[in-house]
């Protein structure tokens, strides 16, 4: 059973992120699912990196910079992996005028307007608030932020039907999905770090936080009836930009 749990969690890292691990013996197609209970895990391992490069970089620099190379570094972590459906879905959902057409659109390489117009609004919004707080509110908000983002994806991925049937796709669910178990254990793995925030400002990071994510999930669900991968790193991205604004609305 832990054999079986710690294959799960690498599982995880290595599809969230670029960290090097062990390779996966006896692979089966359902681990990602599987692995999603570990998501936050994996994203309180990145935001715990981008919070300690915040701190390190605050040491010789103020203002936006720490808070620009803390969002560095997790971009490198996880290879944009989040920020790539961000911009995907932005150029699907807002670009797209048929359900055909927005998919089509989605799995395109290349980045267009409205993607290049979302990365820029949430990564200075994120900067912009981080820049806000003092450095140690600044790095316990982004280890916070992590785990929320990855725990509105999760809740999504049970909460919503799954609508892409290519062969290509970032993310191919199993059959039976997210159990809502694996959704609790998620939640539980990826809010603890809200404990350490006011009681005031960890409600408004789960608030915001579950705002921004339902908005971007019925959007997704009325315009292509459901999610695809790319919808999933949006959510986290709204999701994580919601939670350090709430957080930061108490703190600073």
């Amino acid at each position: 059973m832990i054999g079986r749990q710690v294959q799960l969690l690498l599982c995880a890292a290595q599809f969230l992120t670029r960290l090097p691990t062990p390779p996966l013996r006896g692979f089966e197609p359902d681990w990602i699912t599987r692995s999603a209970r570990y998501f936050p895990l994996v994203g309180l391992l990145v935001g715990g990196v981008c919070a300690l490069a915040l701190l390190a970089a605050s040491q010789v620099w103020n203002g936006w910079v720490p808070a620009l190379l803390a969002l560095g570094a997790g971009l490198l972590l996880t290879g944009g992996f989040h920020e790539d459906g961000l911009a995907d879905t932005a150029d699907g959902l807002g670009g797209g005028q048929t359900l055909e057409r927005r998919l089509e659109i989605m799995k395109d390489s290349r980045v267009g307007t409205y993607g290049v117009l979302a990365l820029v609004v949430v990564l200075g919004a994120k900067a912009a608030t981080l820049a806000t707080l003092t450095p140690l509110s600044a790095a316990l908000a982004l280890l916070a932020a992590h785990g929320v983002g990855r725990v509105a994806a999760v809740a999504t991925m049970a909460a919503l039907p799954h609508v892409s049937d290519r062969a290509d796709a970032k993310y191919k669910p199993a059959p039976d999905g997210v159990k809502p178990a694996e959704v609790l254990v998620a939640a539980i793995l990826g809010l603890w770090p809200l404990l350490l925030a006011p009681p005031l400002g960890a409600l408004a990071a789960i608030g915001l936080a579950a705002a921004f994510a339902l908005a971007m999930a019925l959007l997704a669900r009325r315009l292509i009836g459901g999610y695809v991968g790319d919808v999933l790193g949006a959510i986290e991205q709204v999701a994580e930009l919601g939670a350090l604004l709430g957080l930061a609305a108490v703190l600073a």
